[in-house]
């Protein structure tokens, strides 16, 4: 009985090195060689400072940046240690407040802009951390921007057109616009 036992323990050390240290030490080395960019955090910069990562979304809700998908993680939003949908299903009563409430905030900023609002300005993603909107969601905030900022309409729908990023290989996913790249490219022009 004690070489069965002998020979669990030092299966389980020899297992726990290999599977607890080494392989992710390997795996981490890989990455960082191959991919050292995403490794890091896939970070976006501006002025030579980090700012935030690409992965993941960032609140905006003045009217002169475009805003993103609304977060449901918890304590405040796009909190990548609670990343986590709402939960609410289409018939709960708290997720219609929310999204009423969000339309009220969008028709606050915007009064003049009678067209459907994308159910992306007005939902959170099943993460609560989701960077992108739909380009249907980003024409919607066009005219608010560009009156915020003092800027041509037109000017301000081509930048967002350039920022469409089409489906992955052609066929997966939707069309989607990276909000925070928007945002900075935005403030670029001044």
């Amino acid at each position: 009985m004690w070489h069965q036992i002998r020979t669990a323990a030092a299966l389980f050390l020899v297992l726990s090195l290999l599977t607890g240290v080494l392989y992710p030490l390997a795996v981490t080395g890989v990455a960082q060689a191959l991919f050292p960019r995403q490794a890091k955090g896939s970070l976006l910069g501006k002025n030579g400072q980090n700012i935030a990562s690409e992965l993941v979304g960032q609140s905006f809700n003045e009217p002169r940046h475009f805003w993103g998908r609304p977060s449901a993680t918890t304590p405040g939003p796009y909190n990548g240690l609670s990343s986590a949908g709402s939960h609410l299903g289409p018939a709960n009563p708290d997720l219609k407040r929310a999204v009423e409430k969000r339309i009220a905030a969008l028709r606050a900023v915007d009064p003049d802009n009678l067209l459907p609002i994308p159910v992306d300005l007005v939902t959170s993603s099943g993460s609560g951390l989701d960077p992108h909107i739909s380009p249907a969601a980003a024409l919607y905030q066009v005219p608010r921007v560009a009156r915020a900022r003092g800027i041509g309409e037109e000017k301000v729908a081509e930048l967002v057109r350039k920022h469409i990023r089409d489906r992955q290989f052609g066929i997966l996913g939707e069309p989607t616009v990276h909000v925070l790249r928007l945002n900075m490219a935005l403030d670029a022009l001044r």
